[in-house]
């Protein structure tokens, strides 16, 4: 595994755009049964026909969010490997993880384990209970990532991006891993 340098990102980078890629070739199929006084959700992991590829652009430290903070994962050659966008939930004294994303030459090779760890310390050093995200029930390179990260599934969202999220099999999934205190003995 290569070693990572982490460095937080400037507001200049505020407003910035970036077009986020990954390949998959399954997904979690939510399945839900309901029977009088009970109602189950399932999860189970099928593939796709064939492999999909999806994008998104995402936008850095949107004004939405209270007190984002940008962080890069930078290789020994200088070049960045990955970001880790988060941002403070007061209310609920939780730490979200906006964004993460590894440049596709990087993955495998340490980076989104250095930036989630990195976030982490900055969530236990702000107080903060436990870290979340979201993911989509189709991004099992980044569900399997976060599993192995500490994660778990906390939540879901049955028509969050759409009508059809259910049969496009693109549910949004809250992700949850609870943080040990600073402060613990």
């Amino acid at each position: 595994m290569a070693s990572y340098r982490i460095v937080k990102l400037d507001d200049s980078w505020k407003g910035k755009t970036r077009l986020f890629r990954y390949r998959t070739d399954s997904y979690l199929d939510v399945q839900i049964a309901e029977e009088p006084g009970v109602s189950r959700i399932e999860f189970r992991q099928k593939m796709f026909d064939t492999p999909i590829e999806k994008e998104l652009e995402v936008t850095w430290m949107e004004d939405f969010m209270h007190a984002p903070m940008l962080f890069a994962a930078v290789s020994g050659n200088e070049e960045i490997a990955g970001y880790i966008e988060l941002n403070l939930e007061r209310w609920n004294n939780r730490m979200r993880v906006a964004n993460l994303f590894v440049e596709e030459p990087f993955r495998g090779t340490g980076a989104g384990t250095a930036l989630m760890e990195h976030a982490a310390a900055v969530a236990q050093k702000a107080g903060a209970r436990m870290l979340v995200l979201e993911t989509q029930s189709c991004n099992m390179p980044a569900i399997r990532f976060y599993l192995s990260r500490g994660f778990a599934i906390g939540g879901l969202d049955l028509f969050c991006y759409s009508n059809e999220d259910l049969e496009r099999h693109e549910v949004r999934i809250e992700m949850m891993r609870m943080l040990e205190s600073i402060n613990a003995p």
